[in-house]
């Protein structure tokens, strides 16, 4: 079991380097947070560079990386495992979580908020110092193995009363800030993402700068790096400037005719 265990974790291992802009302090509290075996809440908007920094992390300390998207239809029994009926026999899959825990992964929960409440609670003895592991329908308590390490990421930006993370969650982990980068390093992350040249990059973060400040006027989100790098891609595969910026970046921010005036006012300014 112990061989089969270590094979799979090589599945989960990043062979290359995510590339990663360092912001702050975030690698060092990381790093330290994974040597005290404390679980990770990383908070920020919709596409700065939460999960890239996984990644990165994930590399870097040489662990494999389990990730899991959560949605409202995510059941606790879709990251513990299931019995599953192979061959006339009922065999036990582990979920994602479970082999996470098993063979010390980090285990990152993208957006925890969208999960299901009963989901979140399963986490609870892995974010303290039982870091244990309960599979109930098979009477089952799995003690993590010592390089597992939970992390978890929400955006703020979209708490409501029905989609908040509750106090007896969120006091269990160390917790990373995370903010688009300031324009330079940003202009320098969608330079090399996008494959355009540093002055394009930058005029496309001047559209980003000015978008977020609208974002009182309508808007639930702001442009993220996310989306300048994809209409960097555009550009870079010969679509026109505005085209691309108005495909990547203004069309999948709002629906609103009026919204999407004002921001295809800004792409010209700036272009």
């Amino acid at each position: 079991m112990k061989n089969k265990i270590l094979s799979d974790s090589d599945d989960y291992l990043l062979e290359n380097e995510p590339y990663y802009i360092e912001t702050g302090d975030e690698i060092s509290i990381f790093k330290a947070a994974y040597e005290a075996k404390l679980p990770v809440m990383l908070k920020g908007p919709t596409g700065c560079g939460k999960t890239r920094f996984v990644e990165h992390m994930a590399w870097r300390l040489k662990r494999p990386l389990v990730t899991v998207a959560c949605h409202e239809d995510l059941f606790a029994s879709d990251m513990l495992g299931r019995y599953l009926l192979k061959n006339d026999e009922t065999v036990w899959n582990d979920g994602p979580l479970t082999r996470a825990v098993r063979m010390g992964a980090i285990c990152y929960l993208d957006e925890i908020v969208e999960a299901r409440k009963d989901t979140t609670v399963v986490i609870h003895p892995l974010s303290d110092d039982r870091r244990t592991l309960a599979i109930d329908k098979k009477g089952e308590i799995i003690h993590a193995h010592p390089d597992f390490l939970l992390v978890i990421s929400y955006n703020p930006g979209y708490q409501s009363v029905l989609k908040d993370l509750k106090q007896s969650t969120r006091q269990r982990f160390v917790s990373l800030d995370f903010n688009y980068p300031e324009a330079e390093k940003e202009a320098e992350i969608v330079s090399r993402e996008g494959n355009i040249q540093m002055e394009t990059a930058l005029r496309l973060v001047s559209l980003a700068g000015k978008i977020r400040n609208i974002r009182e006027h309508g808007l639930t989100e702001g442009a993220s790096t996310r989306l300048l790098i994809y209409a960097a891609r555009l550009i870079g595969n010969d679509i026109p400037v505005h085209d691309a910026c108005r495909s990547a970046i203004c069309l999948p921010l709002t629906d609103d005719m009026k919204l999407q005036e004002t921001l295809n006012e800004l792409i010209d300014d700036i272009f």
